[in-house]
């Protein structure tokens, strides 16, 4: 039997437990009578990630479900052999259905043939639905359902008393999850999801991406005036709510001003 490396009572980060990096964070909440996963990360450490759970003693018919934060490749691509394997359920926000459904490479972030990313994207059906103000029963364990949304429309985090899973809101650095407007990024929701987490009282946040770290408002406060000012930045393109620019040079135009 392998030894349990819980991070926090009942909760174990399999890229600690390999003591290998295996892609995005990946947790297991353990409900003592069931467990759970915050996202599965890549197809090809699927495998790995089962051993792992079956070496530390877990019944795997006890997996109660998959929870996927978002449907972004990263997290996603082995969802469905895992819930192959562990003949389980996957739960995840009604906005991330159609991607997740589909198989959608764009949507995912599967494909982006600029950086000649191209990865298959096997579609999986979503059982259980999740919206904000759901609660997750698992075992003696009880999460609260988030729905944070910016870095992607159906982003979720989960509150577990003194702990949020904060998915790709917010990293330790003050970076966040990729803005792009082909999987559905929005800024002004980017921004009120990061003064929700500031404002809330977790003492750690558990991302998706990195360490794990204490909430700092320092740290969100960072975050929260960059995407502040990249509302109004034309390197965001369609994300950016306004260019003031733009606007500044039509006037010019109606007006009948020209360079001096």
């Amino acid at each position: 039997m392998l030894a349990r490396k819980y991070l926090f009572p009942r909760v174990i980060e399999l890229n600690y437990q390999a003591g290998r990096r295996l892609g995005v964070n990946v947790y297991l909440i353990d409900g003592g009578s069931e467990f759970l996963l915050i996202d599965v990360g890549y197809l090809d450490a699927v495998d790995e990630i089962v051993e792992l759970i079956r070496r530390m003693d877990f019944k795997l018919s006890s997996c109660k479900m998959l929870v996927a934060t978002h449907a972004d490749a990263d997290h996603i691509q082995g969802l469905a052999r895992a819930k192959e394997i562990l003949k389980t359920k996957v739960a995840a926000h009604p906005l991330s259905v159609e991607p997740l459904e589909s198989g959608d490479e764009i949507m995912t972030f599967a494909t982006i043939k600029a950086q000649n990313v191209e990865l298959p994207m096997p579609p999986c059906k979503v059982d259980i639905l999740l919206n904000e103000g759901d609660t997750i029963a698992v075992g003696d364990l009880k999460l609260k359902v988030w729905h944070t949304p910016g870095h992607t429309e159906g982003q979720l985090s989960f509150k577990m008393g003194n702990l949020l899973f904060s998915g790709d809101n917010i990293y330790k650095d003050s970076c966040v999850g990729v803005i792009d407007a082909h999987h559905g990024s929005n800024l002004p929701a980017f921004i009120e999801s990061l003064k929700r987490i500031q404002r809330d009282d977790a003492e750690y946040l558990l991302p998706s991406h990195g360490p794990i770290f204490r909430r700092a408002p320092a740290i969100l406060q960072k975050a929260i005036d960059r995407l502040t000012q990249y509302q109004y930045m034309a390197d965001f393109g369609t994300c950016a709510t306004s260019w003031p620019l733009l606007k500044e040079w039509e006037r010019d135009i109606n007006e009948g001003r020209v360079p001096k």
